[in-house]
């Protein structure tokens, strides 16, 4: 079947995006914080949309225990940069659903508001 005859067939064409006029607000109606951070390191950190923004690279300085059960307030998919010595203000997101952690550094293992475990950035093992 043509391209031309699937359009007709189904109303669109294989792989067409269609969304909806206006803008569409990320995140809307949750809690979210401004947290300054500054790469002290000597490499780039990349920091991913949904990764939980407390147990970023300990490279990266700001209020720690602020950003516990938060992630960038960014699309999904895409990532923030931080260059060595570079340093910026981030919007942080709650996370939502179940407020569910496992992996990233081990730092929290299971529900945000009850399970964040003993490890700080300070004295987890290397």
């Amino acid at each position: 079947m043509s391209q031309s005859s699937q359009t007709a067939v189904h109303g669109f064409v294989p792989g067409e995006l269609r969304v909806k006029d206006g803008e569409i607000e990320l995140n809307e109606g949750r809690a979210t914080i401004m947290v300054h951070a500054a790469n002290t390191g000597d490499r780039p950190i990349q920091v991913g949309s949904h990764y939980h923004f407390y147990e970023v690279n300990d490279a990266l300085t700001f209020d720690r225990e602020a950003t516990k059960g938060f992630r960038l307030n960014i699309a999904s998919g895409t990532a923030v940069r931080f260059e060595p010595g570079q340093s910026r203000t981030v919007e942080l997101v709650a996370y939502a659903g179940t407020r569910t952690v496992f992996g990233f550094q081990g730092r929290c293992m299971g529900a945000i508001d009850t399970a964040m475990n003993a490890n700080t950035p300070d004295d987890k093992d290397d």
